[in-house]
């Protein structure tokens, strides 16, 4: 790869560039490539996916595909409570037959759609067609009102059993359908936080605030409990599940996160209840460096297998620390994400910033990261880990740079006028006291084969590419 393999740049945008009131429902909540980079789905607060196609083989540049209603809000007469239709995470499974199928899931239920290009015929001739009436007509039925009327009589007549012909259909249009093939719903109590396939392809799990259950594509209503943190009394409740992951490679192994800093590695071939002998992820804190923020931002967000299975990412507050699979003692790397906030964690905490989930995510060759935070920018971290390609994978380029900060906003589109790639990021980077909270990159995803990114900022996809 040439040296500039992280130069960065912004290439597209999808959605209202003005600067409107955005309204809640508009909002992205998931960000998906599918394994070949070709395809990108995205999911809203209002249910719904839209989904794109790669447009240019050379640029990364995606034109609409479809759009469709994934989730509608319903209602919990149980418990007297209202179910989001927000769309959660979306999780693209292998394609067949001209076919894509991707999962998609709200607080309590996970749905298999099935995307496909559908053709649509109309009938083009049929037995009352104008073409079939005058082959029908016999001769001398005469012309004017009264031939008319006497060859409609006549044509009536001779619409014989011999005479009659099976309609035509012929190619009309060409459409793409999403249609739901299996709905996996009422086994869920908490909400659910993530969804993740497994490399068989065949199953996946969801996991919500207290249990992890593991499902069979085909099998819609029978799930299998491999984790329940649940203890028996709620009030001796210590921490939840956040995140969950399957390994890339190893189908019998998975990991999940808590709100405690904790990753646990789990083996299902142990145990029925994959907790009760899982490998922990913990990272000594201590005692006299906690503080009153401590639990809330040491809480895990978002964990990430690298796509060789080799590392483990976790994003928390102000971190991101990246663990090697076989060793759980301390992480190989820490990264300070938000080190202008540690003086104000107590404004965050009044304006609930503190609790945003920001998600981290791997490069397709598992040696660059990638995270989000506020005002907008996300941070790309260039061969963050060494020797983290795959074997027989061409490794990049050393990047000049450990950090590269950009902004997903009206700035992006006039960035080739900011400088070089350093200007921007010491720019980006220099928050001063003006922050806005309200603007902040919590969902994004890596091409899996190139340096480009999707970014979900509000209402609006961007997709910054090093191509």
């Amino acid at each position: 790869m040439p040296q500039d393999s992280f130069d960065f740049k912004f290439s597209q945008c999808f959605g209202d560039k003005a600067d409107i009131v955005v309204t809640e429902a508009d909002i992205i909540t998931a960000v998906e490539f599918d394994h070949t980079g070709d395809f990108l789905a995205t999911g809203d607060r209002g249910g719904r996916v839209v989904l794109f196609e790669r447009n240019n083989s050379k640029h990364c540049e995606y034109k609409f595909l479809t759009e469709f209603q994934s989730h509608d809000a319903e209602f919990d007469y149980l418990k007297s409570l209202e179910i989001e239709e927000k769309i959660n995470q979306i999780k693209w499974c292998r394609p067949t037959n001209q076919s894509h199928f991707l999962l998609s899931t709200n607080d309590k239920t996970i749905k298999l759609w099935k995307v496909y290009e559908k053709n649509i015929k109309l009938v083009s001739e049929n037995n009352l067609s104008e073409g079939s009436l005058a082959s029908s007509r016999p001769a001398g039925t005469g012309s004017g009102a009264q031939g008319a009327r006497r060859g409609n009589g006549a044509a009536k007549s001779v619409l014989s059993l011999s005479s009659l012909k099976l309609p035509r259909m012929s190619q009309h249009d060409k459409i793409i359908a999403a249609a739901p093939k299996r709905i996996y719903g009422n086994a869920h109590t908490y909400h659910i936080n993530s969804i993740s396939i497994n490399s068989d392809q065949e199953t996946f799990i969801s996991a919500d605030d207290l249990r992890i259950n593991l499902w069979n594509l085909e099998i819609p209503d029978q799930s299998f409990n491999i984790v329940d943190i649940k203890p028996a009394n709620m009030e001796e409740l210590t921490e939840v599940i956040t995140s969950a992951d399957f390994h890339p490679q190893q189908c019998n192994l998975f990991m999940y996160s808590s709100s405690k800093g904790t990753i646990k590695l789990a083996d299902m071939r142990q145990n029925a209840l994959c907790d009760l002998r899982a490998k922990t992820f913990e990272e000594y804190l201590d005692p006299v460096n906690h503080n009153f923020f401590t639990e809330i931002t040491s809480s895990i967000s978002d964990v990430k297998f690298s796509p060789d299975g080799r590392y483990i990412a976790s994003r928390d507050y102000l971190t991101v620390k990246i663990w090697d699979v076989n060793m759980d003692t301390k992480p190989v790397k820490t990264i300070n994400i938000h080190d202008q906030l540690k003086e104000r964690l107590s404004d965050t905490y009044e304006n609930d910033a503190i609790f945003d989930k920001f998600e981290v995510n791997f490069s397709g060759d598992s040696s660059s990261l990638m995270t989000g935070s506020y005002n907008n920018t996300f941070m790309i971290y260039p061969n963050v880990i060494s020797g983290g390609a795959s074997p027989g994978s061409r490794r990049p380029e050393p990047s000049t740079m450990d950090e590269i900060v950009l902004q997903a906003d009206k700035t992006a589109f006039k960035s080739k006028r900011l400088g070089t790639l350093e200007q921007q990021s010491a720019r980006n980077k220099e928050w001063g006291d003006d922050i806005d909270f309200k603007k902040s990159i919590l969902h994004f995803s890596w091409h899996p084969r190139e340096n480009s990114v999707a970014i979900a900022a509000t209402n609006n996809l961007f997709i910054f590419s090093a191509l």
